[in-house]
């Protein structure tokens, strides 16, 4: 849930009002929700079978079979070391935005801010597991306070059933309504991303069968209601053209109720959440090439665990050493959509037709935990998720197609030079970390 409530809400809900343009913006956020849980049913039948580090490596690589699998899997892993660092640069990025609500910084003095808040994140994951827990426990305090203020707000102080009865108002069911749900769903999914961040520390959960399941379907639920909570609050304080031309909207929404001294203490717990967004997600995408590399199909550097702390400290010193580079370089908007184009065909949709290719090959009685409909959830997350990656227009599409072409032509590379010095070692399913 740390993960899940990072600045992306705070950031996208006035883009998400000005893309949707009328009080059915509300849809949008219960469209993410809703392909959310649907996809939360294929991470849970994966990651309760395979517990393992790095989550969809294991996954694309069981789904696909012996061939294809390791294909699929380098794939991943290759497209990772893009993404991953785009996702912690987004929340430093978004950080560095939100902050100059409180001081303006300017252009260097807020890229300057967003590389120190990765470089502060890798400091504090540069140990145990088990203190890393206790760390998260104390971020998240911190995110549920700032949104419990923010709905409160809109409770005491406006209207705070008037936007759910006017959110009808004007909705016309036609194809511009579904393109304009299309676009806007794009920013509101990518708030929800990290309900299968549990599935990355696999080999780290206890009782995973129950765990797994039990934590994406519990911080689905849980962040969809505050999501629309939030959005309906401050949408019964603040006109509807004040939500889609503000920056900072909901600093700007709390010193509309309680004025200027509390909107920069908001601020304040707002870049609180943001920096235990980062936090979470560095901590999670870590794993992923430290499981490839431990598998003999990636570097095998990154299969370095630290000699005294036992986490892989290279994997996550060049995921963070590339995501501050990402954070100098990209700005929010740009960077959402690039993550989201990458992700959906070589993770998200392919992971669902692994699911499909494993349930014929071993049965549904092979996995731990089994949706129920199958393949009814599969067959609409694919179709779901095809739909997000048209909307995020054509220039991002093709960046996507072009990172899983480069990734192509790597594989290619590398398994002509591993034939050729004899390394034709099958890989193996990974330990528990």
């Amino acid at each position: 849930m740390t993960d899940m409530v990072g600045i992306g809400p705070f950031v996208v809900l006035s883009v998400v009002a000005e893309t949707m343009n009328g009080p059915w913006f509300l849809y949008a956020w219960i469209a993410g929700a809703v392909l959310s849980f649907i996809d939360g049913m294929i991470w849970s039948e994966l990651g309760s079978t395979f517990p393992l580090a790095g989550g969809s490596y294991n996954f694309l690589k069981e789904g696909f079979g012996p061939k294809a699998g390791k294909f699929m899997s380098f794939l991943f892993v290759w497209q990772t070391m893009i993404q991953a660092p785009l996702v912690i640069a987004s929340a430093a990025i978004g950080f560095s935005q939100y902050s100059g609500y409180i001081f303006p910084l300017g252009f260097w003095g807020s890229k300057a801010l967003s590389g120190t808040v990765v470089i502060f994140i890798i400091l504090l994951l540069y140990r145990k597991i088990e203190t890393i827990g206790k760390i998260s426990v104390l971020l998240w305090v911190g995110v549920l306070i700032t949104l419990v203020w923010i709905i409160s707000g809109g409770v005491m102080h406006g209207s705070f059933l008037e936007p759910v009865k006017h959110m009808n108002d004007g909705l016309e069911l036609n194809s511009a309504f579904l393109l304009a749900l299309g676009f806007a769903s794009v920013k509101s999914v990518y708030s929800y991303l990290g309900y299968y961040n549990v599935c990355h520390l696999g080999g780290e959960i206890q009782q995973p069968e129950k765990n797994i399941p039990r934590s994406m379907f519990i911080s689905i639920v849980g962040i969809a209601v505050l999501y629309l909570l939030m959005n309906i609050s401050v949408a019964s304080v603040l006109p509807l053209k004040q939500i889609t031309q503000s920056k900072f909207v909901v600093s700007e929404f709390v010193q509309q109720i309680a004025g200027p001294g509390a909107a920069t203490l908001a601020t304040m717990l707002i870049l609180w959440v943001a920096f235990a967004s980062v936090f979470s997600a560095t901590l999670g995408y870590s794993r992923i090439p430290y499981a490839a590399a431990k598998d003999g199909a990636f570097f095998s550097v990154f299969a370095k665990l630290h000699p005294t702390k036992n986490f892989p400290y290279v994997s996550l010193l060049v995921l963070g050493g590339v995501a501050f580079v990402f954070s100098l370089l990209f700005k929010i908007k740009e960077v959402i959509d690039a993550i989201l184009a990458m992700r959906i065909l070589v993770q998200f949709i392919a992971q669902a037709i692994g699911l499909i290719a494993l349930s014929k090959r071993k049965g549904r009685s092979f996995f731990k935990w089994r949706m129920p409909l199958y393949p009814i959830p599969v067959i609409l997350a694919i179709l779901i998720w095809a739909g997000i990656f048209y909307s995020t227009r054509p220039y991002m599409m093709l960046s996507g197609v072009a990172v899983a072409a480069a990734g192509t032509l790597a594989y290619v590379i590398k398994s002509k030079i591993n034939r050729k010095n004899g390394n034709n070692t099958p890989a193996t399913i990974l330990p528990n970390e």
